[in-house]
């Protein structure tokens, strides 16, 4: 048989594993080129991993919320269509070493609970029952008649461990009252049943079952997202890493912003997109960063490497409450079209959980947008292992005073705030000061004639 061995892809340059959270597909099932097989998350994104042939899933190597080397083979792929024997021998060889080992467990039980617990009554049948199936009976009160009535899923209609769990879990949750249960009780079977004990089993009602956790106290306690826990601990090597600093200046963005409301609505007809201001930030970034390009570096134990591209990530908040940062790669390539294009692309696909892994990869400077949720500014954390991460704030109509050759006077302004944080270990204040001084002399000088 011809078999594939199908990989952890590289997912960018910082990533060296990715959590297994989901298996898509079951052994035996038939595979097409290019369609998901699992799916793998990061501390960056979750995404699907898809087949590189055609074929059957024969072995998977992995199970869900193991933790899979970059290079490492999660699962076995047939490529030539003749895995369906293979499959059901492997199947039926692992039932049988199941079945084996429950053996080994019923016994080590049986002789456990020997002493504590009674024999269960003789069947009225010649249906078996295994000594830890009749253990559990008789601890959950479960007379023969009830067992003999079970549906086995065991060999040759043996009522199994699971059976019988199954079974007393669904009728502790029928919760009929105590009444009702006796009315229904006949004569036959309470002479069977001891009333005084066993009857309080049968009718005994379960406590319905919550997701909700709740301390000693009534606080209600929530687990923390897998994503949330990767981002927290991220965050804390940040600041466990980095030296930071920040430097804040204000920017009037009026003509910015005269422009943008008289443009937009022929941006939108001829160019099929929304003009936010977020690709206009971004582009005053990108230039300043090939300005100022000891601010797009990253440091490496005691060195520092200068990138050859800028690649700008995207701060973006997702549905849940948790973030996750899209890269615009060669963002100083791109035009304001272009620019508002992947912009609009990654902001959609990362609401909709759409993003590859390579889309969260590779950023060497970071842009949030504070000011969306109505923050004049902040102090955001730099997201390693880059060097610096700027905040925007939100854009308000301000009084100010205004310089003319006839002297000053008071206008309404629309202005913002820009926050840099950036690692001073390899960023001293003036170079962080300078950085984002020309980031806000571009936004201050904006043509308010240009076209697209």
């Amino acid at each position: 048989m011809a078999k594939f061995e199908l990989k952890l892809p590289k997912m960018g340059e910082s990533v060296a594993e990715a959590t297994l959270t989901t298996w898509l597909k079951e052994v035996g099932d038939e595979i097409e080129m290019d369609e998901a097989v699992f799916e793998i998350a990061t501390d960056k994104v979750d995404s699907e991993v898809p087949s590189e042939v055609d074929g059957i899933l024969v072995e998977k190597l992995f199970n869900v919320d193991d933790v899979v080397k970059v290079g490492q083979t999660v699962a076995i792929i047939s490529t030539d269509g003749d895995a369906s024997e293979e499959v059901f021998i492997k199947e039926e060889a692992e039932e049988q070493i199941e079945a084996s080992v429950q053996e080994v467990e019923e016994t080590i039980v049986v002789a456990k609970d020997a002493v504590q617990t009674p024999v269960l009554g003789q069947s009225s049948t010649d249906r078996f029952y295994s000594p830890l199936v009749k253990n559990i009976a008789k601890q959950e009160g479960v007379t023969i008649e009830e067992l003999d009535a079970i549906s086995g899923t065991g060999k040759e209609g043996r009522v199994s461990k699971n059976d019988i769990i199954n079974y007393v879990a669904s009728r502790k949750t029928k919760n009929k009252a105590p009444e009702v249960v006796l009315e229904k009780v006949s004569v036959k079977s309470t002479e069977s049943i001891p009333v005084s004990k066993p009857l309080a089993n049968v009718v005994k009602p379960a406590a319905v079952e919550t997701n909700k956790i709740e301390s000693s106290s009534g606080h209600e306690v929530i687990e923390m997202s897998r994503m949330g826990k990767l981002i927290a601990k991220h965050m804390v090597d940040s600041v466990s890493t980095s030296a930071h600093v920040q430097s804040f200046i204000e920017v009037d963005v009026t003509n910015l912003v005269n422009w943008r409301n008289n443009a937009k609505k022929a941006f939108e007809e001829q160019e099929g997109e929304k003009l936010t201001f977020t690709p206009i930030f971004l582009e005053a970034v990108a230039k300043a960063l090939k300005k100022y390009p000891l601010m797009n570096i990253s440091v490496q134990g005691d060195t520092v490497i200068k990138k050859k591209n800028i690649n700008i990530g995207m701060a973006a908040a997702l549905p849940d409450g948790n973030l996750i940062v899209p890269v615009i790669k060669n963002a100083d390539q791109l035009n304001l079209v272009g620019m508002a294009k992947v912009v609009n692309d990654l902001a959609i696909r990362s609401r909709n959980n759409t993003l590859k892994p390579d889309e969260v990869q590779e950023g060497t400077y970071t842009v949030t947008n504070v000011g969306t949720f109505g923050s004049v500014f902040g102090t955001p954390i730099i997201n390693q292992p880059q060097v610096g991460i700027l905040a925007l704030g939100a854009i308000r109509k301000m009084p100010s005073v205004i310089e003319t050759s006839e002297g000053d006077y008071i206008g309404i302004r629309s202005k913002m705030y820009l926050s840099h944080s950036y690692d001073h270990r390899v960023v001293n204040g003036a170079l962080g000061s300078m950085f984002v001084k020309a980031v806000a002399d571009y936004l201050e000088a904006w043509d308010v004639n240009r076209d697209f």
